[in-house]
């Protein structure tokens, strides 16, 4: 890894990876997960703000949702294109765009600045 005089640190090239992927660097004794989604790079502190596990080391999994008739009935269940990150210690979910909860927007993973240049991804800490 290295810097580039900006405070960002090159953690890997971006064609490494495909949408899905995932990897959690330590920068600075502060790990952090990088993912891709699609075209988009994002990044998180590797820290649930639940308990303080490694989140960024769960499971991908698509958002589970219940269709429901007019009338409020089921009508089954099925996986929908949102991407959510489970917290491997006790299972709290995350989306994995936004950073937030599903059942509360509030609690929400702490996102780190990260950036893509001449097809390397950057990752810059606060301070």
């Amino acid at each position: 890894m290295a810097g580039n005089g900006t405070g960002d640190v090159a953690v890997a090239a971006a064609n490494e990876f495909a949408d899905g992927d995932y990897r959690v660097f330590s920068i600075d004794g502060v790990e952090v997960g990088v993912f891709r989604l699609g075209e988009k790079i994002l990044a998180y502190e590797n820290v649930c703000p639940h308990a303080g596990g490694p989140v960024c080391q769960g499971q991908i999994f698509r958002k589970v949702e219940e269709a429901l008739t007019p009338d409020m009935r089921s009508a089954g269940m099925h996986f929908s294109e949102t991407r959510h990150l489970v917290c491997p210690w006790h299972g709290f979910e995350f989306n994995l765009e936004t950073g937030c909860h599903p059942g509360d927007p509030r609690v929400r993973l702490t996102p780190v600045k990260v950036t893509v240049r001449g097809g390397q991804i950057y990752v810059g800490l606060p301070g």
